[in-house]
């Protein structure tokens, strides 16, 4: 169906659209080095981790790197949730290797520490000094994502999420210039991921559809792909979850993720992810699985000031539509948990970590997040406070 016009299209403002040059398709992993040497880089440090390292991806890219005379050398630092420590070890193995560029070969968490490292190349410092929007004035190295996860949309976004250890929260980092420059995503890659990542990775895309399509800051672009990249989850997610190697359903997965990444990184986000960044910084719980938890009542929030948006999405997915539009926000809230339970994420925060006297620290925390400012209803403490409490 198409995308009806409705609040907040953006028709008369001026809208800026940011994505990377896209390479898409089974086996594109061989273009990376196409891409690293069209961006003139010569020393490219691969930005990967322990586990990238035992699937056939990251040697694939280095011997082809080699291959044509580059010199290419690996970090495999990274853990989920990068933390602040790996972004600076990165950055120190970068200088050593006197590196020019970098590649990076993983999930959302590789893709955030490769942005991190770029950040810290060229303009110094701790890296938790630039959280908010564009602290990081120059220039950064060139990048090259190659997602092996669908659902992050870093290797299409201007958005860096590192984890403080110290506060126990995560940082988001924001600004134009971390869209990396080439986004090479080869379904394939896909195949080697562990059902629980997929899962996790795919709830993650699904609340990126469903946050840009309220945000105050979409636009027509952010919409239509917004609404295509939730049906692609939709009608896909639990297809990969129960058989990995499903070419088919991972192509649309990873089309899926391209297009929600394409959307939320124009339109941000909202609630859902302001409310999640301070419960996987606390917890170092799944990204995935905590906004599989929060977007439920997130949605039942917003609906007091936006139902129709979600009757829009609920249409578009084949959900009954009878009754009044906060019944059916109501109604998209419940289905989109149900598909949550049937791939295998938590139902609520408590299985993760977090406990009852946590929750008025999460909620200042949240209020400071800046996806919190294009959130379609104003947020006020006591009100994410009672959110939080529903997905406890």
């Amino acid at each position: 169906m198409g995308v009806a016009p409705v609040r907040g299209h953006g028709l008369d403002r001026v809208v800026k659209f940011h994505t990377p040059q896209i390479v898409f398709g089974p086996g594109t992993i061989g273009e990376v080095v196409n891409a690293v040497s069209a961006l003139g880089i010569d020393r490219p440090l691969l930005v990967s981790d322990q586990q990238l390292a035992q699937t056939p991806w990251l040697d694939r890219v280095v011997s082809d790197l080699r291959q044509r005379g580059l010199v290419p050398e690996t970090f495999l630092g990274v853990t989920p949730n990068p933390r602040a420590a790996e972004v600076e070890a990165g950055r120190d193995v970068y200088v050593a290797h006197r590196a020019d560029g970098l590649v990076a070969v993983g999930g959302g968490s590789v893709i955030d520490a490769a942005k991190g490292v770029a950040v810290l190349a060229s303009n110094d410092g701790h890296i938790l000094e630039y959280e908010g929007i564009d602290r990081a004035t120059r220039s950064l190295p060139p990048l090259v994502a190659v997602p092996t996860t669908s659902g992050s949309g870093s290797d299409v976004s201007q958005f860096c999420i590192v984890n403080d250890t110290h506060s126990r929260t995560k940082v988001t980092i924001i600004g134009r210039n971390l869209v990396p420059n080439v986004a090479v995503i080869d379904p394939t890659l896909v195949t080697t991921a562990a059902p629980e990542v997929i899962a996790q990775a795919g709830m993650d895309a699904l609340t990126h559809c469903v946050e840009a399509f309220v945000s105050l800051a979409r636009g027509r672009l952010t919409d239509a792909l917004a609404v295509d990249a939730l049906v692609g989850v939709w009608t896909n997610l639990e297809r990969l979850v129960q058989d990995p190697s499903d070419p088919d359903a991972g192509a649309e997965m990873s089309l899926a993720s391209l297009r929600a990444g394409m959307a939320f990184t124009n339109a941000i986000l909202g609630a859902a992810h302001a409310m999640s960044h301070p419960v996987g910084g606390y917890c170092d719980a799944p990204h995935g699985a905590i906004n599989s938890v929060l977007l439920p009542p997130v949605i039942r929030y917003n609906a007091t000031v936006c139902a129709d948006d979600f009757v829009h999405l609920a249409d578009a997915v084949g959900l009954s539509t009878a009754g009044g539009d906060r019944v059916v926000a109501d109604r998209l809230a419940d289905a989109i948990a149900d598909l949550a339970h049937r791939v295998g994420m938590p139902s609520a925060l408590s299985p993760l970590g977090v406990a009852a006297d946590d929750l008025e620290w999460l909620t200042q925390r949240a209020l400071a997040d800046s996806c919190m400012l294009t959130n379609p209803r104003p947020a006020a403490g006591e009100a994410i406070l009672d959110v939080y409490r529903q997905a406890l």
